[in-house]
Parts: structure tokens; sequence; C-alpha cells
């Protein structure tokens, strides 16, 4: 079975390297030879040269690369170099488009397949201690096989491929620039926000690792513990995840000085935005963010086919500008940059707190009981197929507000707005809530509601409560994940609290019940972000 995993992977590598070596997806018709071995494979075209190599990583284990260098370079002249470190489950091709248009611009390129994955060796670290030893290894081999220029070094990746770039660029200073697109700055927030499992993107990251890769007992052991939900293993979960979050190692990050490049997307299911937006806020160093509409990697996925791309398009002129000093005018620009969901339009704005100029309050008042354990009718969608309908054709989930069942979903709603409402940044909910168990899960929702009454999804998040006394009212401060929506004038914004959500795993006992109260002392409110034009 083994040989037979292994024969496939190496089809399936061959393959897809036939289709990105003979040109870009556009349809370009140079013809490339076929592929000798010699200590690496090279293919010859009019275009970059292409060589397909091993690279002795950590600890001597290999990992499979491709090394894409200018046309005509022979040696006589260094070139700024990028390294690339593939995406979770992807082989080493993913980036052989894009590795070719930047060789094309003048860069040395080196790509290479993560430990654990597809043919490389070693077994699956999760962004572990050997992972980012792997990148300087990486640079390495780079400095002493191809023309690369030792003070011009750049990373660059989706992704998994993106966490390693950050986390390198703490651990190795001679790292000058990156572009880390789709990425995490702090694992335990994208995974386990507010203290609940986030059980479809861990699944699926899970599934796709034993497929294409061979986890580490490490890696079983943390997946089997993350889904038993066992609160004893809790901080050793929390531990491991922060081991392998780039926010841990910020002040190395900022000591190193690399230009930091954030790109993710408004819908991103395995990592929300909120985390990417506080971490760049503590960035000292250039920086830049960008969101953008779409899921998980959707928003540059088009690039990896050589098509044209605005996220990679951003990344280029910000690795031309601090490894090959371009004066492209990208340092000039205002550095945070969000594309609507709702109109599609590009907005600048100084920094993230400049995001949000407003906020306009909707107040949760009275008293609202629910049992739990039961879906409302409200949820966050399916994971990739939700964002993805809503990138490309702006219809998120959507929910009747009326028709929700208020026995199971407390719900309020603001009045009809004369005007657009521009939400820009993170909704925050304050509540009181008072629970028949001591621990339980609570998922919220925003929905811009039109006149007859369907909702549709504009955040949401989720919230687990251990340890509580039973009868005893508690707070909850809740922050949504981050958005950029446009609610139509005439439109109602509305405030769903359930307690089940298929995108979470719940944790609330055989008959719970929740309620939530609001008071004069302590009023319970949802402020939501608003940016004029």
């Amino acid at each position: 079975m083994g040989q037979s995993r292994k024969a496939l992977r190496t089809t399936a590598i061959g393959t897809v390297s036939v289709a990105l070596l003979a040109g870009p997806a556009v349809g370009a018709a140079a013809g490339v030879a076929p592929a000798a071995r010699t200590a690496g494979i090279q293919a010859q075209s009019a275009g970059p040269d292409v060589r397909f190599v091993d690279i002795a990583g950590d600890g001597g284990t290999t990992l499979k690369g491709n090394v894409v260098t200018p046309a005509g370079a022979d040696g006589t002249r260094k070139y700024p170099v990028i390294v690339l470190p593939t995406s979770w489950g992807l082989p080493q091709i993913e980036y052989l488009a894009q590795a070719r248009q930047l060789a094309d611009s003048g860069y040395v390129v080196v790509t290479y397949n993560v430990r654990g994955f597809w043919q490389s060796g070693g077994t699956i670290e999760v962004a572990g201690p050997s992972d980012i030893a792997d990148a300087s290894k990486v640079i390495d081999w780079a400095l002493a096989n191809t023309p690369a220029d030792p003070v011009r070094i750049g990373m660059a990746g989706v992704s998994y491929g993106a966490g390693i770039c950050l986390l390198a660029a703490g651990h190795d200073k001679r790292i000058k620039a990156v572009a880390a697109l789709s990425g995490w700055a702090d694992l335990v927030e994208s995974i386990y926000s507010s203290r609940t499992q986030h059980q479809q993107t861990t699944a699926l990251l899970a599934g796709a690792g034993y497929v294409t890769g061979r986890p580490s007992e490490e890696f079983r052991r943390i997946t089997a513990d993350f889904f038993s939900s066992d609160l004893t293993k809790e901080q050793g979960l929390i531990a491991w995840g922060k081991k392998r979050s780039p926010s841990t190692y910020v002040d190395r990050i900022n000591a190193n000085g690399a230009a930091i490049m954030l790109g993710n997307a408004w819908g991103d299911t395995i990592f929300p935005p909120n985390q990417y937006a506080d971490f760049y806020e503590k960035l000292t160093g250039p920086k830049r963010l960008e969101f953008r509409p779409g899921d998980h990697a959707t928003a540059e996925g088009s690039g990896l086919f050589g098509l044209p791309n605005d996220t990679w398009t951003s990344a280029q002129r910000w690795l031309d500008h601090y490894l090959k000093g371009v004066d492209n005018g990208v340092e000039r620009e205002q550095p945070v940059r969000l594309k609507s969901r709702s109109t599609g339009a590009y907005e600048s704005y100084p920094d993230w707190k400049s995001v949000a100029a407003t906020e306009r309050k909707i107040n949760l008042d009275g008293t609202k009981k629910i049992f739990a354990n039961i879906d409302s009718g409200a949820d966050g969608g399916v994971i990739f197929l939700s964002s993805i309908l809503d990138q490309f054709a702006k219809l998120p989930p959507m929910a009747w507000i009326p028709l929700l069942p208020r026995a199971f979903a407390a719900v309020w709603q603001s009045e009809r707005y004369g005007s657009e409402q521009r939400v820009r940044g993170t909704t925050k909910l304050h509540t009181t809530v008072t629970s028949t168990k001591e621990s339980g899960t609570l998922v919220a929702y925003l929905y811009d509601v039109g006149p007859l009454g369907l909702g549709k999804l504009v955040s949401n998040a989720p919230y687990t409560f251990h340890g509580e006394t039973p009868g005893k009212p508690f707070t909850v401060d809740l922050e949504l994940f981050s958005t950029a929506y446009d609610v139509p004038a005439g439109h109602r914004l509305a405030v769903v609290v359930d307690t089940v959500d298929p995108l979470y795993i719940e944790h609330n006992p055989s008959g719970a019940q929740l309620t939530f109260s609001s008071s004069a002392a302590d009023p319970s409110y949802l402020s939501v972000p608003l940016h004029e034009k």
C-alpha cells in the first residue's frame, strides 16, 4: 500500500508538472523539452530554467523542491531569491506558474514541499521547530547552489506556507521581505476561538494530512485530544498551538526587521481575519494588510494557475520594492487595503483602527431564554462553499429571521436604516448570560435583513464557557469575525444567538437552557463598526 501511494503521488506530480511547465494557464504556447534527470530534473525552454531538486532539510530530511532561475542566468551576476514553502497537502509544483513569472522578472525562485507531505521526507510536524529550521536550510541550499544574492532574500507562501514564512522571519535574520497569503498568526484563535473547536476546519485539515502525508505521532495525539473535548488536555493543546503561532514571536519578527505583507479573505473558515489584523497591529516594521472577499486561499487561487490575480500582483509589488529596490510607490500607499464583499471596490486606510471610524450600538434589551442543543436554522454555512458563493455570487448563508423559532434562538433587530450602513471591521457583542449548566456553547450571528425578513449573514462567531455556576449570571464579551459589508438603505440589522452550528463543536449538556439579560447597570449590546463614505 505504501508503494502504491508513493507511485500515485509521483504520477500526480509528473502530470501536473508537465501542464505547468508547458506555460501558464493563459495559453502560452512555448514548448518544453523532455525532462532529463541529473542531480535533479531540468526542463529547458525559451523562458526561465526549471530544475527539480532534492534539498537536505533539518536533520538531513530530504525535501523535494523546484528551482526556477531567470533565462540566461550564467552565474556572472546575483539575483534576489524568493523561497516558497508549499501549502498543506499540496505537492511541490504548487507555485510553478507563479515561480516562472517571478523568474521572468528577475528572481531566483526556490519552492519546496514541506516535510511530511507527498515525496518529501519526514513526518507532518504542523509548523514545528523542524519546519522552521527547514526554511533556513532551503535558504542555505539556495545560496550554495543558485545565483541567489545573500542580502536580498524573501519568502512567500499560501496557507501553511504563509505561516511557515512568518515563523521563519522570526528565526532567520537573512529574510528581508515576506508575503504571507491566507496564513495564520495565532493558531489557537484560528481553530479554537473563544474555547470552541472549529470542527469542519480541523477535520478537513486532518483528513488532508492523512491522505497526502505522514502524520507524526504528536500530530495524531494532538488531533485526537482536540476532538475529544477533554478539558484536562486543553492547556497542552493551547501550548502546542502557541508554539506554532507567529504572534508568539512577534518581538523577534520586529527585531529582525523583515517587511511583512499579510493577505487574507473575509470569509476564511480556516484562518479567520481577526487574528491577522491583531498581528498586523503589533508589527513595527514595514507592513501591509489586505482583505478580500472569499474563503481560504480563494482570493489568490487563480494566480497559482498563472492567471491575472490582484493578490499575487500586490505581493510581487511588495517583493519588488523590498528585495529589488523598485520605486513602485508601495511604501507610500496607505498600508491597509480592503475589498468590500458588497461592491467589490477597494478602500485604503492608514491603519486597521481607522477602518471603523464610528460605531453604532444595537441594544439587546429585555430577557430572552432559549433551549440548547437544537439548531434554530441560523448558521455560518459550510466550509469553503458558503464563502465562495458569497465571493462570486454575493450569496452568503441566509435565514428567514421572522421564522426562526424563538425557543431556540434569541433575536434582536435594529430599526430600519434610512441610509446605507457600511460595516467595516470587528463587531463586538456584550451581554449577560445565565445557564442552567456549568458548560455550554453559544453562537452569535449578525444578519442584514431585507423588507421581507430574509437575512443575509454579515458575520458570526462562537463562544464556549466552562466552570460557570448554574443559575448565576456571567458576562460574555465576544468579537465576531471581521468583515466589510454594506447594508442597503431600508434594511435593518438582526442579532441572532443560538447554540448549535455545524461549523463548531458545541458543549451544551442535555436539557441546558441559556438566558440573556440586560440591566441599567450593565446593558447588553452589539457594537457595529461603521465607516461613512
